[in-house]
């Protein structure tokens, strides 16, 4: 059986702390990069993250806290990154360590903003990583229910079955059930798309449109996300698996969803700009739905859905006029 060795978190976010919180319980030590020396020290004193999730309790001599990315990357085996997309490559151009022997777990549901690819996919191709030491963690999981202690269901892909497997158990918990996946890039690709579809279930809500047709625009994107995973990646998977649908589902109707947020304030008239700045928090779709346009743009695939959002956050395209035409195309 793999063993997973020492375990590091790269990442002092909402998702970064609920996982950590799931890992220490069953490890009783982690390693913790977080960027700001100041976050780690209001850590060590309060016992819990002073910016997200404060509720959680944490013993702090179970972490070993550093803002030095190299030296976490050079003592821990198996790391898990839970940084938003966009500044994943910022913090990686800091290492100098090798990771190609490392098994390295993506907790990042976005794209690389212009290469236009997948994290694991990344780190293939910019760090020599082999697939075989690559996975990622799918949902549906809001940080804030895991903190609670809900039933949470978490999906963990690797093309190597057995090294999933070692990382779903050492997760798997009385408020955690885990499975495992062999298919990486359709959980990347899927929880990309869900933020977007978050996003345009969020802008519909904003402008006051019900339930009966968040329904039919949930169920349209789900044939559409479909369509678009087995363009890129064809397998016999069943979309409407927890990882694939349930992941869209929560962040398409849960509160706690900041995509679903972000486009809530969009359909209420705000600007992406002022919209972001109120928010305080890293909506991914915004980025994604970029990426995934970009994406689109080589692979063809019909996509009304992406389509609208990116003419909105993008184009500055009236949410009436896009979300219009999406109720005419739908049935």
């Amino acid at each position: 059986m793999f063993n997973c060795g020492k375990i590091a978190i790269i990442g002092g976010g909402s998702w970064a702390t609920a996982i950590a919180k799931i890992v220490v319980r069953s490890t009783h030590h982690i390693g913790w990069y977080m960027r700001r020396s100041d976050q780690i020290q209001d850590f060590k004193r309060l016992h819990h993250n002073p910016s997200y999730l404060t509720g959680v309790h944490f013993e702090t001599e179970e972490i070993y806290f550093s803002d030095d990315l190299n030296e976490i990357c050079n003592k821990y085996d198996t790391l898990v990154f839970v940084v938003p997309s966009p500044y994943l490559k910022n913090h990686l151009k800091k290492v100098k360590v090798k990771l190609n022997n490392k098994f390295i777990i993506t907790a990042i549901k976005g794209i690389i903003p212009d290469d236009n690819i997948t994290c694991s996919t990344y780190f293939n191709k910019a760090y020599n990583v082999p697939y075989e030491n690559l996975a990622c963690i799918g949902g549906p999981s809001h940080a804030e229910e895991v903190a609670l202690e809900r039933l949470s269901y978490l999906t963990v892909g690797c093309a190597d079955e057995e090294k999933a497997e070692a990382f779903a158990d050492l997760l798997a918990n009385e408020f955690i059930k885990t499975k495992t996946s062999s298919d990486v890039e359709g959980i990347e690709y899927a929880a990309v798309l869900k933020n977007v579809y978050a996003i345009a279930a969020g802008i519909c809500h904003g402008m006051k449109y019900g339930d009966n047709f968040q329904a039919v625009l949930i169920s349209n994107a789900v044939q559409e996300m479909n369509r678009f995973l087995q363009a890129v990646n064809p397998l016999e998977r069943d979309v409407t698996d927890s990882v694939y649908m349930g992941d869209l589902l929560v962040t398409g109707y849960s509160n706690f969803s900041r995509n679903r947020t972000f486009g809530t304030m969009i359909g209420k008239g705000y600007s992406v700009k002022s919209a972001q700045i109120e928010m305080e928090m890293v909506a991914e779709g915004f980025y994604g739905a970029k990426c995934m346009k970009d994406i689109n743009h080589y692979v063809h695939v019909n996509m009304p859905i992406l389509d609208a959002v990116y003419n909105i956050l993008y184009e500055k395209i009236s949410p009436r006029i896009e979300i219009k035409l999406l109720t005419d195309s739908f049935r």
